[in-house]
């Protein structure tokens, strides 16, 4: 209902409203900024580790006055990267199959920052998901796998993908991610954003972040802002 509220006005402002929703097998919060225009497609962004919905709200509203319905999650699971993938494919059926969100949605982007870019990249091969982007992402390797968890998701993806990076810092694990870039099969743009610091990267950052991450800057901001912008105007024509 309140995506076809937002699909049927052109001119009235995105409105945000929170609800609660069941996504394999875990209660999940997610605040959802419905198209302030004809509805072109869906983002789903998820936050951080430690983070919460709120840290990707700006990214979200932004996406939302460019006539896309977005939602943010508070991610279910704070260690288990497939769990939370396993959520987010559940959330990308429910746009798909229409009515929980409003009229079905067949275009599906998926963003995530930071411990958030690899539960995305998990789940970036749901049928229904046009594209990837990953927000200063992370990786880890998990104690029964040979090969880092997203490094090795990243090279059967065939999902189009944007990486938007910090450069080599504490807070992204010295860039852990990189490697990501040279293993995407469908690579659209990796972008390193010079000078960047880990918080640049979410809308709004908050004290925590700043102090142990670094200063954010308005430019690195808007840089990294754009490149979301760009990808949803690419993937959601």
């Amino acid at each position: 209902m309140v995506a076809q509220a937002a699909a049927a006005s052109t001119t009235e402002p995105s409105v945000e409203t929170t609800q609660v929703h069941a996504l394999d097998g875990h209660r999940v919060t997610l605040d959802v900024f419905p198209a302030g225009g004809p509805l072109r497609g869906a983002a789903i962004l998820s936050h951080g580790f430690t983070r919460s919905r709120s840290t990707l709200a700006g990214h979200a509203q932004a996406l939302a006055d460019a006539g896309v319905l977005a939602l943010a999650p508070d991610l279910p699971c704070t260690f288990d990267f497939r769990c939370n993938a396993r959520a987010l494919a559940a959330l990308v059926g429910a746009l798909r199959a229409g009515g929980t969100f409003g009229p079905p949605v067949d275009k599906v982007m998926l963003v995530g920052f930071s411990a958030g870019g690899l539960s995305s990249l998990l789940a970036a091969d749901a049928p229904g998901v046009v594209g990837y982007v990953g927000l200063d992402p992370f990786d880890r390797t998990l104690p029964d796998e040979a090969a880092p968890l997203g490094l090795a998701a990243a090279g059967r993806l065939r999902t189009e993908a944007l990486l938007l990076r910090a450069p080599p810092s504490r807070c992204n694990a010295d860039a852990v991610a990189a490697p990501w870039a040279a293993a995407l099969p469908a690579l659209w743009r990796d972008e390193v954003v010079a000078g960047a610091s880990h918080c640049d990267f979410e809308s709004p950052t908050d004290w925590i972040c700043r102090l142990a991450c670094g200063e954010p800057d308005p430019a690195r901001q808007q840089q990294v802002r754009q490149g979301l912008l760009d990808a949803a105007a690419r993937w959601m024509r």
